[in-house]
């Protein structure tokens, strides 16, 4: 509706328009707040349509029964510390004597999305379960068994095995969603059984540091203790979200919850169907977010995209030609617009397929075809070689100097790859003490770092860094952006003021 008011009104004077009413000097009030403003009228009908395949999920496992409580501290001197000494020492062995397994029990929340008993829940809803029972609406009972689970998502599949078809649900889709669409939320809450809360969507593409694939729908929905694994629907009565966590100091709603969107659950949901776990893609990249002082270092107009801080070789991108400083700006025609989006991205695509990359090579574009590897064989492959020893060289006295940036740099000699465990495989100038105070330190370069360039040039001596830096000074740039490594060889850039 428009509403067209003279700015010639007379002050004071008061004129209706539909909907609306202008208070003098043209000031327009709305009198009433548009329908769609007010939320829906009712959502009983839809409610009712889904209550039946949303379930109670109960869990039980074994635990230690041993409980040792420990005892009171008292103040030196005090006459009584004997007799707490002697009454709480046999406090504890008698616990150690009679300690016997226990059981513990815990509810969540979950929903139905295949007629043939196929459940999805939270994995933090079953995880160390011994047993789990599904709970139905009707007041049934099924025990359930578990497909398959991803801790990455904090998602896990369950099957039961009913006599008749179940009332099963159906994903929508999470990416048409917007912020202030309505949504409903059903769930176990404390135990309660079946609840239904409406509130609507607070903000999308949450990171909470949960993981590395933190996409979360927010809402402000009641969500609370038992209702995680429970489905998060929009007004067409289709599952948009899986409610996963609250931020609370009571435990209870204050109207901060976060939901896996349908968008990363279909995919994992899927491949735990079929495989009992997941199978997800990888690059074979370390990357780091770019910052306003690392753009400035590597000449980029603005702080975007992914920056390679290490690849893994072998490995789908050193096969490609990814290198360490190269910014991931697209990846398989999708840009990325911020670090912690390009691991989801990734992780969403088939094993083996082949994807474009464009990244952002010293100031210029540049597109790579890189064939992906699939994620858990490569983190198998890395607990393995972190678990073989390695020896360590007979340590000598280097030369140590003094370099800018205020740091204490030494060439990196056999005694200083001893003195800081550093891999054999690193080569670059080691620094062996911090200024404190100094533009280093605040950026939490420490003894024991390797620097390996310095703005993407390669450096292998402590004059060779100071020259270095004089050059940028000369060029007149603000900052100097280095590549260091730590002891096991992890890379990562830093950019240090120079000014």
């Amino acid at each position: 509706m428009t509403v067209l008011a003279s700015l010639g009104a007379k002050s004071g004077a008061t004129r209706r328009f539909a909907g609306a009413m202008v208070v003098g000097l043209g000031l327009v009030i709305a009198s009433q707040a548009p329908s769609s403003a007010r939320g829906p009228e009712s959502v009983a009908d839809i409610a009712e349509e889904l209550l039946d395949a949303v379930v109670n999920i109960s869990t039980s496992q074994t635990v230690s029964g041993s409980r040792n409580v420990p005892a009171p501290s008292m103040p030196d001197g005090s006459p009584f510390q004997d007799f707490f000494d002697e009454f709480f020492d046999q406090r504890q062995d008698e616990d150690r004597g009679s300690a016997r397994p226990r059981r513990v029990q815990s509810l969540g929340s979950g929903f139905v999305i295949d007629s043939s008993g196929v459940i999805i829940t939270n994995n933090h809803v079953i995880d160390g379960a011994d047993e789990i029972t599904v709970n139905f609406a009707d007041g049934s009972k099924l025990t359930a068994t578990l497909v398959g689970r991803d801790e990455k998502t904090d998602l896990a599949v369950l099957k039961v095995e009913p006599e008749e078809p179940l009332t099963a649900l159906e994903f929508g889709d999470s990416e048409v969603l917007r912020v202030g669409d309505w949504v409903m939320a059903i769930g176990n809450p404390f135990g309660l059984g079946g609840t239904v809360t409406v509130g609507i969507v607070s903000a999308r593409n949450r990171d909470i540091n949960s993981g590395p694939y933190d996409n979360f729908i927010q809402t402000d929905a009641s969500i609370n203790r038992g209702n995680s694994g429970g489905p998060l629907f929009d007004m067409e009565g289709r599952v948009i979200g899986i409610n996963t966590a609250i931020i609370s100091p009571t435990g209870g709603s204050i109207g901060i919850g976060f939901a896996v969107p349908s968008s990363t659950a279909v995919n994992v949901i899927q491949q735990l169907r079929d495989f009992g776990e997941t199978r997800r893609g990888w690059l074979g990249v370390r990357i780091q977010e770019v910052t306003d002082d690392i753009a400035e270092g590597l000449s980029m107009v603005e702080a975007a995209g992914a920056l390679v801080a290490g690849v893994t070789d072998p490995g789908p991108a050193a096969e490609a030609g990814i290198a360490p400083g190269d910014v991931i700006v697209k990846f398989n025609g999708r840009p990325v617009a911020a670090m912690h989006e390009l691991p989801r991205m990734v992780a969403d695509e088939p094993v083996g397929k082949e994807v474009e990359i464009v990244v952002i090579r010293k100031g210029a574009e540049q597109s790579l075809k890189v064939k992906l590897g699939r994620l858990e064989e490569a983190e198998a492959a890395e607990v393995a070689a972190l678990a073989a020893d390695e020896a360590e060289p007979e340590p000598e006295e280097p030369a140590v100097v003094t370099g800018p940036l205020g740091l204490t740099l030494s060439d990196l000699s056999p005694a200083m790859r001893s003195k800081f465990g550093i891999k054999d495989e690193i080569n670059g100038v080691v620094v062996t003490d911090v200024v404190e105070g100094s533009a280093a330190e605040e950026k939490r370069v420490q003894a024991g770092d390797v620097i390996l360039e310095i703005s993407q040039e390669a450096v292998d001596s402590p004059a060779a860094i100071e020259e270095r830096i004089n050059q940028l000074k000369t060029d007149g740039r603000k900052s100097a952006l280095l590549l260091l490594a730590n002891k096991n060889g992890d890379l990562r850039f830093v950019a240090v003021n120079i000014e």
